[in-house]
C-alpha cells in the first residue's frame, strides 16, 4: 500500500528554475522574521512557527501563490489579489500571487512579519 505522505520535493520536481528562484527567495524573506517549518499536505504547503500561518496552494510556470491566514481582513493594501472568509469561521484567507521578488516588498513583509508574530505568541 501506498503511503499518502507528501514531500516537499512532490511540489517542487518539474517546476521551472525561474519559481524555484521565487520559491527560495520567498523562504529566505520568510527566515528573516523568525524560524519558519514547511509542512506539506495533500495538495499545498503549510508553512508554519507554531501553526500554519500561510500556505503555498500553487507552483505555476512564474509564480508562486500564497495564502496567508489572519483574522480580521486587511482590506487596505496594494498587495492582496483577494480577501476571503473561511465560511463560519473569523478566519480571512489573503491571496497574494508573486511573480518577481520585487513583489515581496515592504507591504507584503509587513503582512508576512505581522502573521508570523501572531502565530507565534503564546
Amino acid at each position: 500500500m501506498m503511503s499518502e505522505e507528501k514531500h516537499l520535493s512532490d511540489f517542487l520536481n518539474g517546476k521551472t528554475e525561474y519559481t524555484l528562484g521565487l520559491f527560495r527567495f520567498f523562504m529566505e524573506q520568510l527566515a528573516e522574521f523568525g524560524t519558519v517549518n514547511l509542512k506539506p499536505t495533500k495538495s499545498m504547503i503549510a508553512i508554519e512557527s507554531k501553526t500554519s500561518f500561510a500556505y503555498i496552494t500553487q507552483l505555476g510556470k512564474n509564480f508562486i501563490h500564497v495564502v496567508i491566514l489572519f483574522d480580521q481582513p486587511f482590506g487596505d493594501n496594494l498587495c492582496f489579489t483577494k480577501i476571503a472568509q473561511v465560511p463560519g469561521t473569523d478566519q480571512f484567507n489573503h491571496h497574494l500571487r508573486i511573480f518577481f521578488k520585487e513583489d515581496i516588498n515592504d507591504e507584503v513583509k509587513g503582512f508576512l512579519k505581522m502573521a508570523i508574530k501572531r502565530n507565534s505568541s503564546p
